[in-house]
């Protein structure tokens, strides 16, 4: 009876999601507010996942999606640095590979390096084990050539998750790091000026938003200053996910007496 259990335990953790998939998303608010998400706020808070800082403080989190490089990193960095505005960047295998001085700039920089899996893969048709190992190659490839050991936030590939993802990779101990704010910006050879990300972005913002944009983005790069400048003259402040987590787990001030 005990080898029958075990082979049971084994066949459940290698063999592949049948379950549907989910994929991230939500109609835009340009009135200034928090976009509803419907049924899938619950399903990421059940495991610690967020898409927003719902304290209603007008902080704003800069995120960045990393597959690969297109030389606008730098530029990103320099602008972050000159503003003195923390970032995530999440990262995938071949941006390790391709672009590691980046990476050890980011982390040198103070900026969180999340992961974003190491092949890109649909995590819902993908087994246990297989995530586990696409997470542990990122993880360890980043400790190897960076001062960051460990990883607390997970992205996605491909914005596609679902029940079990979400709590396979919180038995794993990640957080699930969603976003409130996007727009289609990775299209490299479709770009459109910098006023067009900053007007997208700028139609949306809302308090505790959390940003998603892509470092392939010419506009991207090029309108991040302007962004940061405006949103500070609209009374807007910039935290790192660590202080958004540390709000979700400690909801309340601590006041001394």
């Amino acid at each position: 009876m005990k080898k029958w259990i075990l082979l049971m335990s084994v066949l459940l953790m290698c063999s592949p999601l049948q379950a549907s998939a989910e994929g991230w998303g939500f109609e835009k608010n340009k009135q200034g507010g928090i976009p509803d998400v419907g049924r899938y706020g619950p399903m990421i808070e059940k495991h610690d996942g967020f898409y927003v800082d719902q304290s209603g403080e007008k902080t704003i989190y800069f995120t960045f999606d990393n597959g690969y490089e297109q030389g606008y990193t730098d530029d990103v960095l320099d602008v972050l640095k000159e503003q003195e505005v923390p970032a995530a960047f999440f990262v995938t295998g071949h941006y390790i590979n391709s672009a590691p001085d980046l990476l050890k700039r980011m982390v040198k920089e103070g900026h969180t390096v999340g992961n974003h899996s190491w092949s890109h893969p649909d995590f819902t048709t993908s087994s246990k084990e297989k995530i586990k190992q696409e997470l542990d190659k990122v993880e360890s490839a980043v400790a190897d050539i960076t001062e960051q050991k460990t990883m607390t936030f997970l992205r996605p590939p491909r914005g596609t998750f679902n029940s079990r993802t979400l709590e396979w990779t919180r038995e794993l101990g990640y957080i699930h790091a969603f976003w409130s704010i996007a727009f289609v910006d990775w299209e490299t050879n479709q770009q459109k000026g910098w006023e067009y990300a900053f007007d997208n972005v700028m139609e949306q913002v809302h308090p505790g938003a959390v940003i998603l944009l892509h470092t392939v983005s010419k506009d991207n790069a090029e309108a991040l200053e302007q962004l940061i400048i405006e949103l500070r003259k609209r009374g807007y402040q910039f935290g790192s996910l660590n202080d958004l987590l540390v709000k979700k787990l400690l909801p309340f001030p601590i006041v001394s007496l």
